[in-house]
């Protein structure tokens, strides 16, 4: 009976360990064992392998982004060409050399029939003083097509233009022009008309 009380005393005598304790560690260890199962990729389905991942090295191609044109498949403009004149039957007059003139012209239709001179005066002096008349050339293009496409926007405006058919260097140029005008005054005008529609137009002198 006293062995028995002695290993009693044993056991009483061991010191217990708290709960709270138990549970810390606990808790402290899953810790631990998670961090290192998530370093070291065990866990499939935190990375989903199925779903689609991010290429860094994709490059968008051109012209995919909303908005933005494909420049290469803007319509080419037509092939043309201002200065294909006739050397030996037409001359080509500067704006300045232009200005001049009609400035000139007005001054002299002033002189003829007073400060109220119109433009029709100045045509009547140009007139008397000789030479050719004075045409407007919008463009000179290879394909007549072209010109024609530029005869018709003119028409559009109310310009009444002409297509005239060259051959240079080999080359055959079909010529929108207006005109011909009398003086350097109304070929003037209508360059100034133009301008404001839209078209760019070069003065000529004819021979």
């Amino acid at each position: 009976m006293a062995r028995g009380n002695g290993r009693q005393a044993v056991r009483n005598g061991t010191p217990a360990v708290p709960g709270w304790m138990l549970f810390i560690g606990g808790v402290v260890v899953g810790a631990i064992l998670c961090a290192i199962v998530v370093m070291g990729g065990h866990l499939p389905s935190l990375r989903r392998g199925d779903q689609p991942q991010a290429n860094p090295d994709a490059v968008a191609s051109k012209g995919s982004a909303p908005g933005i044109a494909d420049q290469s498949s803007a319509a080419s403009q037509p092939k043309f060409d201002f200065y294909k004149v006739l050397p030996e039957k037409e001359v080509v007059i500067p704006d300045a050399q232009l200005s001049a003139m009609a400035k000139e012209e007005q001054q002299q239709a002033a002189k003829a029939n007073g400060p109220e001179a119109s433009p029709s005066n100045a045509t009547q002096v140009a007139s008397t003083t000789g030479g050719g008349g004075y045409v407007l050339q919008l463009g000179a293009f290879p394909n007549s097509s072209d010109a024609d496409a530029m005869k018709a926007r003119l028409a559009l405006q109310g310009f009444t233009a002409s297509v005239q058919s060259v051959t240079l260097d080999g080359q055959v140029w079909n010529r929108v022009r207006i005109g011909p005008f009398a003086s350097a005054t109304e070929l003037q005008a209508m360059q100034k008309r133009l301008a404001a529609a839209g078209f760019k137009a070069m003065p000529l002198k004819e021979r």
